[in-house]
């Protein structure tokens, strides 16, 4: 039978252990701290929110539904999630092959291709956004989703980037196996690579999804004449120049907003790290 071990030993591993995690403590409070702050501040009152106090006196849920009343946030989440959905479907259906094609086949000209298409990831998005704006203002897309969606449907290079890295771990065998057995490069890509590379594919839509829920430049510039199209971006924006003195309610507001991607990033939290780490460390 183990002996008991006495008070002081276990006081002594405890803070041993609290010693040896201090800086990972010290990290997770500096991230974890002010999402705190801003969770307590939209319980507060108005009154309460005005001063130093930190802990709400009384917990005023009601806030959240005030929101609901001020600001028509089913609908922007309505736009946001079809905007965020159907551009993830787009990178996808577009960047798979082409990641495919430069990592798996040998045709002439696939480095300079790949050196092309990074080379794209090096201009900022302001620099293009002024002839985008003309084409799409001609072809009568604003304000409408089709900016923010029709472009994502012919490739992303940062998610070709990404799984071509991954596409370009997976051994070369398999594909050949393949062939001998009469499989078409189409073949190949959808039932060989692709099941083995859903890590890959499912970080690269997470980064895309998370991208466009958070994104206010593009949706303000293309959307911004429709309130009825506007994202939860736009309106929180709105929201914030409505009620400048009321934080309890702008911040509600922004609970409101960042709620959906954080249960989304908990709910795929390992399939996220473990894509993010094989394409970044087995490139």
């Amino acid at each position: 039978m183990p002996r008991p071990v006495p008070p002081e030993i276990r006081r002594r591993r405890f803070l041993m252990s609290v010693a040896n995690h201090s800086m990972l403590i010290a990290v997770a409070a500096m991230f974890t701290l002010p999402f705190l702050f801003v969770i307590l501040t939209s319980l507060m009152t108005t009154d309460q929110a005005l001063t130093t106090e930190l802990w709400p006196r009384p917990f005023q849920w009601s806030n959240y539904a005030e929101v609901f009343q001020r600001l028509p946030v089913i609908r922007y989440a309505f736009n946001t999630m079809t905007i965020a959905t159907l551009s993830t479907v787009g990178v996808l259906v577009s960047s798979i092959p082409v990641a495919y094609a430069l990592a798996r086949m040998r045709w002439r000209g696939r480095n300079a291709a790949f050196v092309v298409i990074l080379a794209t990831i090096m201009l900022p998005y302001q620099v293009t956004i002024v002839p985008l704006y003309v084409v799409f203002a001609r072809y009568g897309w604003i304000p409408s989703f089709k900016p923010l969606i029709v472009p994502l449907f012919f490739g992303d290079a940062f998610s070709i980037f990404l799984m071509r890295q991954f596409f370009m771990t997976i051994p070369e065998e398999l594909s050949d196996a393949a062939r001998v057995d009469g499989g078409s490069e189409w073949q190949i890509m959808t039932r060989v690579v692709v099941p083995l590379a859903k890590p890959a594919i499912a970080a690269v839509a997470l980064f895309q999804f998370l991208y466009s829920w958070n994104d206010f430049f593009a949706p303000l510039l293309f959307l911004s004449d429709d309130p009825g199209l506007w994202t939860l971006a736009i309106g929180l924006n709105e929201f914030r120049g409505l009620h400048q003195v009321e934080y309890n309610l702008m911040l509600a507001a922004s609970v409101l907003f960042m709620l959906p991607v954080i249960v989304l990033f908990f709910l795929a939290q390992r399939v996220f790290i473990e894509g993010v780490t094989l394409t970044g460390v087995k490139g």
